[in-house]
């Protein structure tokens, strides 16, 4: 994560984790990620489609790629 990125608390993680493996699909509003997936768009790192169905950004996948699949140097 860079300095100037906000943080994100471990269930907005989950959230953008579920919503990646969701795919094109996206991801439902109503569930119990409901607030952290209305807090990733408003980071910018989510959208809420006309189908209430949330997706990535690009921002999104970029985060996600740096701070949820990165791996610990051995």
């Amino acid at each position: 994560m860079a300095w100037d990125e906000p943080y994100l608390e471990t269930c907005c993680r989950a959230a953008l984790h579920r919503m990646m493996l969701a795919g094109a699909i996206g991801r439902p509003d109503g569930l119990k990620d409901g607030p952290c997936l209305h807090r990733l768009a408003g980071m910018g790192l989510a959208l809420q489609r006309d189908d209430q169905r949330f997706a990535a950004t690009a921002a999104g996948e970029a985060r996600h790629a740096s701070e949820v699949l990165r791996r610990r140097a051995s």
